[in-house]
């Protein structure tokens, strides 16, 4: 896409104005590195299109590819321009969470999405244990959907579509726009869970803290403009 001007919105545009383009940043900004993980992020990104947006971004030098940890593959590095454009992806995040916030209809729901940025804002450090597995049922989907699983292990969290063939030492069950709503800050846990919109088992030295380890996005604390559409 050319402008044809020599202003640098323009020309910074042309590098960023394109489809997908911004939510390709966000899940790189986020600390997606891998090419699968930032296909499970995009979700209907088609692969011809994402490879062609990774491509632009290196040639542009805001990313670039290197060898993954323990040279299994490729991984994909922001740049010191790359860097720079964080804070003004999230400005982005905060105006639209602001003025254009989700209506939270069926067609924007996500619930990859949603358990990729749950995993990426657990706090393993709040959890009290070393090892655990928190399970998360979405008793409005079916098959494989229905089920996932967040595992803590040392300070990490993985999150897995499989059973993990370990107890499960949390269960969250709701539907996926209550939680969604919960992640975004539409609602807090404890008015999820006051409603009966929620329900969390498990051990109480894991259960009673869940809002100290199962966090909110970043953007939570944005209020939505009085005026938004």
């Amino acid at each position: 896409m050319k402008y044809g001007q020599f202003c640098p919105i323009a020309k910074a545009s042309e590098v960023l104005g394109e489809r997908w383009m911004l939510l390709v940043l966000r899940e790189l900004v986020s600390g997606a590195t891998r090419y699968a993980e930032l296909q499970r992020g995009l979700g209907r990104i088609s692969p011809s299109v994402l490879s062609s947006r990774l491509k632009t971004l290196m040639d542009h030098g805001i990313i670039e590819r290197v060898q993954a940890d323990k040279g299994n593959g490729w991984a994909y590095r922001l740049t010191d321009s790359g860097v720079e454009l964080a804070p003004i992806i999230e400005s982005i995040g905060v105006w639209g969470q602001r003025w254009t916030r989700s209506r939270m209809t069926r067609d924007e729901l996500d619930v990859e999405l949603l358990m990729l940025h749950l995993r990426r804002s657990f706090d393993a450090s709040a959890f009290a244990q070393a090892h655990g597995v928190v399970s998360v049922v979405f008793g409005d989907l079916h098959g494989e959907t229905r089920r996932w699983w967040l595992l803590v292990d040392d300070g990490e969290v993985e999150l897995c579509v499989q059973p993990p063939g370990r107890p499960e030492d949390v269960t969250l069950t709701c539907r996926l726009k209550t939680l969604t709503e919960v992640f975004v800050g539409d609602c807090t846990l404890k008015e999820a869970i006051g409603a009966g919109r929620l329900e969390i088992k498990g051990a109480g030295k894991l259960t009673r803290n869940v809002h100290n380890w199962l966090l909110p996005s970043a953007l939570a604390e944005v209020p939505p403009a009085a005026h938004a559409s």
